[in-house]
């Protein structure tokens, strides 16, 4: 479960925690487990949004007649001119 950690190790962190934290270490620990909790929750948010992202797919053609050749629908915005130089 905790891969290269052996027996000893814990035996030793848990009377290090002890030490330091003393009687509010389940505080602490509530603190910790929250904080994780929060930090899990943000990632799998984060993923969940990418994903959707990832697999939508905006329309690039509209038909405006039916017909098996679709058509490119041109903007509705009017085109940019370039403003002619009036002190000329």
């Amino acid at each position: 479960m905790f891969g290269g950690i052996g027996t000893t190790e814990m035996v030793a962190f848990g009377v290090l925690a002890l030490m330091l934290f003393g009687s509010k270490l389940p505080e602490v620990a509530r603190n910790l487990g929250g904080t994780y909790r929060g930090l899990k929750r943000n990632v799998d948010e984060f993923k969940r949004e990418f994903q959707a992202v990832d697999t939508y797919e905006p329309p690039k053609y509209q038909s405006k007649i039916a017909s098996d050749e679709p058509q490119i629908v041109e903007s509705s915005a009017p085109k940019f001119e370039i403003p002619k130089d009036e002190d000329a």
